[in-house]
């Protein structure tokens, strides 16, 4: 008997062990898997593994970016601004708004034309049984044509057409705005890329002069015609060369990474663009400020769709014809039949209403003021847009005057720096002048490059940035000013 009972609790412990066990599974939570993987890190220390799917979608999405660096060797900036309004997503966006609020302004068109529905009814009907007459069950079925036109709505209509056409407007001038915009963006990266290589080519050019230098210390000091300190002072110079070089080197595969990515492309594309001539011409705008302030308030599309968004007055026309009568006219026609003969045959109604809103809490009377409120604001956008605007054209004119003398005054600066080099180095050669007078020569003519790469790139920044706030930048990235005359060897007026 004790052996029984002995069995009988070591099974019950047992089972409750066997139920706690499915229970305590039961409460642990399983994350489902996500294509045949885990759906989330095991820890919170582990990393998580991506599904086999998973990597396989990275590989193409690598495979893509193969394929499309090799489109991308010898690019003119054309095909660079090309290559950008292709890529860029703000483009897609704004085109992609603009077609919508096109559509739209179809759709509300739709409102001068009468609505007119087809229908086809089926009707099982059962009426009720009286003392003289029983019960009957009867079908009817048929087509019927619904015809409604709202005749008068006191410009309800008319302005909700008008606000949707002005708000395509005003799409369509925000995509205008965004292909310029996108242009400057590419074409200045493109400008500081292509000005960072020529200041690299620059520094390479001061470092093959501190190489020169530092040799013919070398074999002064050889022949005993210069003592180690110039040795080590043209040695110091040289390193002093060479870590600017590598400093440029850095900031062209910066300047690259970023013009990639203004074109749309990965940052690590590889791509190339020709060397601009450095002998190309520099011309100043010859309209004045006032004229470009005049273009720019015509052809910026920013400011015309501030104008288009301010005209759209017509909400408040829409909004006031909510509490003023309408008039409609509604028609219905059918052709019936019916399960008892002489129950079926032709029908048709002609209505015409007027509805006249009484009391709506009111509602009407503020929206009314709201879309008045709303047209003072969009008012108000579009001046302080203008004022921007105006700003903008003041300021960029300027920087394009002072773009353009700098421009010479470095081109000027440059040749005195290349004599002044030139005869310390032959004096040096010839044994009269000291490594000091040649080091100092040699950094200044450095020097002088730098701000003369410099300076040509911040002018076609500058042109490019005016074009821009005038309105004339070009779909291929050039400037469509006119007229243009050749800069001045003095500094010009103002």
């Amino acid at each position: 008997m004790s052996r029984r009972r002995s069995n009988a609790r070591q099974s019950g412990r047992a089972l409750a062990g066997a139920i706690g066990i499915v229970l305590a599974g039961a409460c642990v939570h399983q994350p489902p898997s996500i294509d045949g993987g885990a759906a989330a890190p095991a820890s919170p220390s582990s990393l998580w593994q991506p599904s086999r799917k998973v990597v396989e979608v990275a590989r193409r999405d690598t495979a893509a970016i193969r394929v499309a660096a090799q489109d991308l060797q010898h690019l003119t900036l054309a095909d660079v601004v090309d290559i950008a309004l292709r890529n860029s997503p703000d483009t897609r966006l704004s085109w992609a708004q603009a077609r919508a609020a096109a559509d739209v302004y179809g759709s509300s068109k739709g409102q001068l034309y009468p609505t007119l529905s087809a229908n086809l009814d089926f009707n099982r009907s059962l009426t009720a049984a009286t003392p003289v007459r029983s019960g009957v069950e009867r079908s009817q079925y048929g087509p019927s044509l619904s015809l409604a036109y709202t005749v008068l709505d006191f410009g309800g209509r008319s302005g909700s057409i008008d606000v949707a056409r002005q708000t395509a407007v005003a799409a369509d001038l925000t995509h205008n705005a965004t292909v310029e915009n996108t242009i400057f963006q590419v074409e200045s990266a493109a400008f500081g890329y292509l000005a960072t290589r020529s200041e690299r080519d620059a520094e390479q050019a001061a470092v093959n002069e501190a190489t020169a230098a530092l040799d013919a210390a070398n074999e002064r000091h050889r022949v005993g015609l210069a003592t180690i300190a110039d040795v080590l002072q043209a040695q110091t110079a040289r390193s002093e060369a060479l870590l600017q070089l590598e400093t440029l080197e850095g900031a062209l595969q910066i300047a690259r990474g970023t013009l990639a990515v203004a074109m749309g492309v990965p940052a690590n594309t590889p791509f190339e663009i020709p060397q601009v001539p450095a002998t190309d011409s520099v011309h100043f705008v010859a309209q004045s400020v006032d004229s470009l302030i005049n273009a720019a308030v015509r052809n910026r599309p920013e400011l015309a769709s501030a104008r288009a968004a301010a005209a759209a007055s017509s909400a408040i026309r829409v909004t006031r014809s909510a509490y003023l009568p309408a008039l409609g006219f509604s028609a219905t026609g059918a052709n019936n039949r019916s399960s008892f003969s002489g129950l079926g045959g032709r029908t048709y109604s002609l209505n015409f209403g007027l509805q006249i809103p009484l009391f709506s809490g009111f509602s009407n009377q503020y929206d009314v003021h709201a879309a008045s409120e709303d047209y003072q604001a969009a008012l108000a956008r579009a001046d302080a847009t203008k004022q921007q605007v105006i700003q903008q054209v003041f300021t960029s004119y300027y920087t394009l005057r002072t773009a353009t003398d700098r421009v010479h005054t470095s081109a000027d600066l440059l040749a005195s720096a290349t004599q002044s080099e030139t005869v310390a180095r032959e004096r040096y050669r010839e044994g009269v002048g000291s490594i000091v007078d040649l080091l100092v020569a040699q950094s200044a003519l450095a020097t002088a490059r730098a701000q003369s790469v410099e300076s040509r790139w911040q002018w076609r920044t500058a042109l490019a940035q005016l074009a821009h706030d005038v309105g004339v930048l070009g779909a291929r990235g050039d400037a469509t000013f006119s007229p243009l005359s050749p800069a001045p060897q003095s500094r010009p007026g103002r």
